[in-house]
């Protein structure tokens, strides 16, 4: 596990370079996208990339980590309107490659199914992005979740709901209880993993993650199994980690060939 401690400003730059050196040397990858708060600076420079560097992801495909279930089609903070509105509108992703949980399906448990084969049936996801919850979930596997878990409906934690209540003119009542959520399991099948995560709320999340012990408690800690994995924070999500002198420098020292 790599923690890069940068400046907010610097994350979602380095974040896009990743994803820029990925998509031009290996223009049909795979990508998973985030919504929330910690990744729009990440899109934010992959539009610009693409609007005056020619960054195309005519031949990409992408898969969303999660949707609410019930959520109107038309719905502003439905995820897939949300991925579009934040990402996909101002690149040129071609017609249906951005593909999320159907939280409309009838047959919920079957809508998961089909998704993870979905997922499969492209050779995974090469590059997938994460953000991180107050109480550590990635994606919506909160506390409890199975580390073994895949694609699947969940129901979402008072704290959860609080935490997402601003998405929905703060009235946590409007958000809804269930999704569907890419498991751990899922997750870290991707190849590469890159969190991003800002802000004093997140810094104990951050601290267990990186430094903490693998616990169903605190789902992220999974991560630490996985070979590769980018943990991009800033100074204030980064104030609880006892070894950030160390991150710091070793960071500092890398070789420039080497990238995220």
């Amino acid at each position: 596990m790599e923690v890069v401690i940068a400046p907010g400003s610097e994350l979602g730059r380095l974040a896009a370079s990743a994803i820029e050196q990925l998509v031009r040397s290996q223009p049909d990858a795979v990508l998973g996208l985030a919504t929330g708060s910690s990744p729009l600076a990440v899109y934010d420079e992959l539009a610009r990339r693409h609007t005056e560097r020619g960054l195309s992801f005519a031949r990409t495909r992408a898969f969303m980590l999660d949707e609410y279930v019930g959520l109107a089609a038309d719905h502003p903070e439905r995820y897939r309107n949300v991925i579009e509105k934040d990402l996909v509108s101002r690149v040129d992703f071609a017609p249906g490659a951005v593909r999320g949980p159907d939280g409309l399906a009838d047959d919920l448990v079957a809508a998961c199914a089909d998704y993870e084969d979905a997922i499969a049936a492209v050779g995974g996801v090469d590059l997938q992005i994460l953000g991180i919850g107050t109480d550590g979930h990635v994606a919506f596997n909160e506390p409890g979740s199975s580390l073994a878990s895949r694609t699947r409906i969940k129901t979402l934690t008072r704290q959860t709901r609080e935490d997402n209540a601003r998405f929905f003119g703060g009235d946590v009542d409007q958000v809804p209880q269930h999704v569907l959520t890419q498991g751990l399991a899922t997750i870290m099948s991707a190849r590469h993993l890159v969190l991003v995560a800002t802000g004093k709320g997140k810094a104990e999340a951050v601290h267990q993650l990186v430094e903490g012990p693998v616990s169903a408690m605190w789902p992220a800690t999974v991560l630490q199994h996985h070979p590769h994995v980018t943990v991009l924070v800033d100074d204030a999500a980064a104030s609880r980690l006892q070894l950030a002198g160390y991150y710091r420098e070793t960071f500092a020292s890398k070789p420039d060939w080497q990238g995220l």
